[in-house]
């Protein structure tokens, strides 16, 4: 049988084109799967493996600090999170439903909730939204839904988690410092990795969204000795993300050191106790809040080691004295909290005023013009040089014209009659340190020590630069000359701005500590001593890492005025003049007036040394308040003191702004602690203390 069908024909160029295209394809392919395979195969073996194996990190307890007697500062605890994990729920809606509702009623956290998305227990989102954002991102990972509940909740929870599957309770550490505020600002807080740190805390191994930093205070300055070294280990999950199986040698974290401070905590204690009263008494007198904040420092003059801090601040709205609370930071830094605190522009909470708060510090400043003027042979210490109570320096420009005199007064406006330099010491007398610093004509020539003069004792007993203490942003204060003069205000230096120097005013800025300093510097026969609040650095078994001995950073009295100033020095007698002059402060000596100190920072049974100050200010607070009136500038308290005067084992300085006078504000507190000292001393030896 035939057809009529003809073969079908495909031209052979079409053939070709097809095979061509065909092979061409295939070597494209070839290439691509070449590439992929043998090319870049160790490349994506190595993102494979990327997805495949977790790198986590293990943190590392963080060290703990004691006080010098072995009693807490700050330790970690436990906080407990109720968590949940997507993955292990049940299948059931119901069932999901059920333990939602069991887990709002025994946490408080509302099923439903919509909130700003964000971290877990930092948002307003509720239990539902909470696991449903788990399930998306880590259905394997625990997902907080409660953070920091009470251990009684976190107990009943895990009691029930057996009828709860996939919830459960995570314990991670937290700071608590059992002192909180008494001691808050040598302690500090800590806080998250910031942004701009990120980087640098990455590369020591630190995890940004986890791990906290010092903020302040202690925490801040020994944050690489307290941190540790976190751990890590590698973890292979499956595409869900579940767990499967560690991988090679887990890198075990490093506790941080531990660390025992030199602040003896009952001290500290009499401390804050001490000016908070004073203050809040102040307050409460004048029907405002009339001083905003006040500090107060002991410290041991032979070793430098800090026996206690204290820095207050005062509300505006009731006058009362506080500290932050560091308690309240140990979590998280809670917003309006931290809002409060900074929004407090008078008291300035969050800074630790003992050590970053410069102050004019009036007549305590007296103690390098009369070291200094001596010193130099300005004058001797039996010299009497006369005080009537106002003297007059005329305008150099215009000596005729007695409208641009300018009249200088003493504190006690009869005058002190003639005095040497003990008496000028103990009464304060302003118009004695004018003419020794200044000069005068007739009495005491040559300018007296003059502005170069004082820039170069007022450096010897630590003034116009940090001490180094161990805690961070101490300032320097301010000893200014004549070309910071002509740099900052475009004016000459006058004979009167040397006047008001000499005095600790005027330009003159000076922190608590750097007035403690010159007082203890004094107490220990001219050694400068480094100021500490760390004694030891301990390992985790209590084994002494690092003592951290005490260092004499200067001795004015053997040879060194300041650190590269050799063969100077100040004779060891014109010290012991200055001591006697202290000692005077504190007397009611028959035939002599009474020291300024006497009956508000003297000691009963034990002798003393010390040295008032009144320092006028006229701040831009004091200007928005109207309290800059000619002649009736506000003042400053200030008292510092050592004790036993002839082997002295404690100086204190206690300042308190806006105070008035020194001896009768700051002196009784300085007393207050001095007492507290030998009290708790006397109590130690009869216990076997050490």
């Amino acid at each position: 049988m035939s057809s009529d069908r003809r073969p079908l024909y495909i031209p052979y160029l079409r053939m070709l084109a097809t095979y061509t295209l065909v092979a061409g394809l295939a070597l494209v392919f070839a290439g691509r799967l070449y590439q992929i395979q043998i090319l870049s195969g160790g490349s994506y073996l190595l993102v494979a493996d990327e997805n495949r194996f977790t790198e986590v990190n293990i943190p590392a307890p963080r060290g703990v600090v004691y006080d010098r007697n072995g009693s807490q500062l700050v330790r970690n605890i436990p906080i407990y999170n109720v968590v949940v994990t997507p993955a292990d729920l049940p299948d059931s809606p119901a069932e999901i439903e059920a333990i939602f509702q069991r887990l709002s009623g025994l946490t408080g956290v509302p099923v439903d909730r919509q909130g700003p998305a964000g971290l877990p227990c930092t948002t307003d989102r509720g239990i539902r939204q909470l696991v449903e954002e788990g399930d998306t991102n880590r259905p394997y990972a625990e997902w907080p839904i409660a953070c920091d509940v009470d251990e009684r909740t976190a107990r009943i929870v895990v009691q029930q988690a057996v009828d709860m599957p996939g919830v459960g309770v995570a314990s991670i550490p937290a700071r608590e410092y059992p002192t909180g505020e008494l001691t808050s600002a040598v302690i500090g807080y800590l806080g998250p990795i910031t942004q701009e740190l990120q980087e640098e805390y990455q590369a020591l191994g630190f995890v940004a969204e986890r791990d906290k930093i010092g903020y302040s205070g202690i925490e801040l300055q020994y944050q690489a000795v307290l941190a540790g070294r976190n751990g890590q280990k590698l973890v292979e999950h499956d595409v869900a993300g579940k767990d499967l199986r560690e991988v090679g040698e887990v890198i075990q974290p490093v506790p941080g050191n531990n660390l025992r401070l030199t602040i003896d905590t009952r001290l500290q204690a009499a401390a804050v106790s001490a000016l908070r009263n004073r203050m809040e008494f102040i307050n409460r007198f004048a029907g405002e809040t009339r001083t905003p904040l006040g500090a107060v420092i002991a410290i041991n003059p032979r070793t430098g080691e800090i026996l206690a801090m204290a820095t207050l601040s005062c509300r505006e709205q009731d006058g009362t004295c506080y500290a932050y609370e560091n308690n309240r930071m140990a979590r998280f830094i809670p917003l309006d909290y931290y809002q409060q605190l900074v929004g407090d522009e008078r008291g300035k909470p969050l800074i630790n005023h003992a050590i970053q708060s410069p102050f004019p510090p009036g007549s305590t400043f007296k103690l390098v013009t009369a070291i200094g003027a001596t010193q130099e042979r300005v004058i001797t210490p039996e010299q009497r040089i006369m005080d009537p109570g106002t003297i007059t320096i005329t305008n150099q420009y215009f000596p005729n014209d007695p409208g641009l005199a300018k009249d200088f007064f003493c504190w006690k406006r009869e005058g002190h009659g003639r005095l040497d330099l003990r008496s000028a010491i103990a009464q304060s007398c302003n118009v004695y340190f004018y003419k020794i610093g200044g000069g005068f004509p007739g009495e005491v020539e040559g300018g007296g020590l003059g502005v170069e003069g004082v820039n170069k004792y007022a450096p010897a007993l630590g003034y116009g630069s940090p001490l180094g203490i161990d805690l961070p942003g101490e300032l320097a204060g301010l000893i200014p000359d004549e070309d910071w003069k002509r740099i900052n205000l475009g004016e000459s230096w006058s004979t009167g701005d040397t006047y008001n120097m000499v005095t600790g005013q005027g330009f003159v800025l000076a922190t608590p500590l750097q007035v403690l300093n010159s007082v203890s510097t004094i107490a220990n026969d001219g050694k400068v001593m480094w100021p500490h609040v760390v004694q030891q650095i301990l390992d985790g078994e209590g084994n002494v890492v690092q003592d951290l001995q005490p260092r004499t950073l200067w001795d004015i009295a053997d040879g060194v005025l300041t650190p590269g100033t050799p063969d100077q020095n100040v004779d060891p007698w014109v010290i012991d003049v200055v001591q006697e002059g202290m000692h005077r402060v504190t007397l009611d000596e028959p035939g002599d007036e009474v020291g300024t100190a006497f009956g508000y920072g003297n000691l009963e049974n034990i002798s003393s040394a010390g040295k008032t100050g009144t320092g006028e200010f006229c701040d831009a607070l004091a200007l928005r308040q109207n309290r800059c009136i000619p002649g009736r500038w506000p003042t400053h308290s200030w008292y510092a003191a050592y004790a036993p005067f002839e082997n002295p084992e404690i100086a204190v300085v206690a300042f308190v702004y806006n105070g008035s006078e020194g001896a009768i504000t700051a002196g009784p507190v300085v007393r207050q602690v001095l007492e507290a000292y030998f009290e708790l001393k006397a109590i130690d030896v009869a216990s076997g203390s050490p």
